[in-house]
């Protein structure tokens, strides 16, 4: 037992170090861009180099993970990578430049959480709730940065950017240096690679995915775009680290109430209520900028909307794709959601943007999230249908 705390205390170690990384880096990636004196579509287009890497990056790490079992190992050494490259953001090459130091940097952190998530959903081993309590960790991380690099930001300006991309990436590098060794037996890797494709043609498999592409493709609204958002209407960087914050704050409320409220509920059941709260939340987003306490109820939505979904969508693919699938599960869950719902996400959110304005777009991505919501609803209706077979 005393091992197993200490195994959990490595990964809340490297949930907070990487999301307090993602908690300052994505938020602020656009204004740091916009800084730099580039168009919003510009922008849009860099910001999609992540959900790009997403496409590829998290299924090779995964299958190349399950092939060799040494999960920990590729995180060491794609956070080395990552720190690396973070460098290059000193030197202001251009568009072009930027979007090849993007592109090295996301090829390697995009793979860590699906490397992660695979590595956590064993050692858990189906208790939510502990898992809970590490993906509060990292929730925490992400809300120390967003606050305290937004009134960084505020008082200083933009210019120390590159120096915050290296030194959190330092400190996920460290994280990952205190993980142990955790590997597959031997055996089952010299066993027959079990195939994938029977999963993938079960139906409420491949509603599943459908739900989670257009839930995640609704929320690069958020991700890319509401700080630009935010600036626009006149708020100051403090004001939007403080909104980035708030949500956190629900984000680590549901994960604390997780071990007691996940059982409440069957996964699909989760996924359906958690689309219908990203409706809401997009709805407010694009209709109620004005108001800061509209903008405040949007944000603590999500606490459903992202945290309870992504527990949800991991518990689902842990089940579907047990053992030697696990982490090619995770990875398509990477590739699916934050791969191709990203990358249509913010190349469409972009272009809406600079055609139509942020309201227009936060609207459309209201209409993705009801239609994640109705593909959820389907999920439901085939699962219980297929329990009223078995009875």
């Amino acid at each position: 037992m005393a091992a197993g705390r200490g195994h959990l205390l490595a990964f809340a170690g490297l949930s907070a170090s990487y999301f307090a990384h993602i908690g300052f880096f994505n938020p602020y990636l656009p204004l740091w861009l916009k800084d730099l004196g580039l168009p919003i579509f510009t922008i849009s287009l860099l910001a999609s180099v992540q959900s790009i890497t997403r496409v590829f990056a998290p299924y090779a790490w995964g299958a190349l993970s399950d092939h060799t079992g040494q999960r920990v190992k590729l995180l060491r050494f794609s956070a080395a990578v990552a720190l690396a490259s973070s460098f290059g953001l000193w030197w202001h090459g251009g568009a072009w430049w930027l979007a090849l130091v993007l592109l090295v940097m996301f090829t390697h952190t995009s793979s860590m959480m699906s490397l992660t998530e695979a590595a956590m959903a064993q050692l858990v081993a189906g208790d939510w709730g502990r898992y809970g309590r590490i993906r509060l960790c990292g929730s925490a991380g992400f809300l120390v940065t967003v606050f305290f690099a937004g009134e960084w930001f505020e008082r200083f300006g933009m210019k120390h950017f590159p120096a915050w991309a290296a030194g959190t990436l330092a400190i996920v590098l460290i994280a990952t240096m205190k993980l142990p060794d955790i590997r597959e037996p031997v055996a089952a890797h010299d066993a027959v690679k079990e195939p994938i494709g029977p999963v993938l043609r079960i139906p409420a498999v491949r509603w599943f995915f459908a739900s989670l592409f257009f839930q995640v493709m609704s929320h690069f609204s958020v991700y890319a775009f509401f700080s630009l958002y935010l600036d626009s209407l006149g708020y100051g960087k403090s004001v939007i680290g403080l909104l980035w914050a708030l949500s956190v704050v629900a984000e680590i409320v549901w994960f604390f109430l997780q071990g007691r409220l996940i059982g409440l509920l069957p996964m699909p059941r989760w996924m359906l209520v958690c689309g219908m709260a990203a409706v809401a939340r997009l709805g407010l987003t694009a209709g109620l900028g004005g108001s800061i306490a509209a903008l405040v109820v949007a944000q603590w939505l999500h606490a459903l909307s992202f945290a309870a979904h992504h527990t949800t969508c991991i518990a689902v693919v842990s089940r579907r794709f047990p053992g030697r699938l696990r982490g090619r599960g995770q990875a398509l869950f990477t590739v699916i959601g934050y791969g191709f719902g990203g990358v249509l996400g913010v190349l469409l959110g972009g272009a809406v943007a600079q055609e139509l304005g942020y309201r227009t777009m936060f609207a459309l991505a209201a209409v993705l999230a009801a239609v994640g919501s109705l593909c959820a609803w389907r999920v439901v209706r085939l699962e219980q249908a297929g329990r009223a077979g078995k009875a």
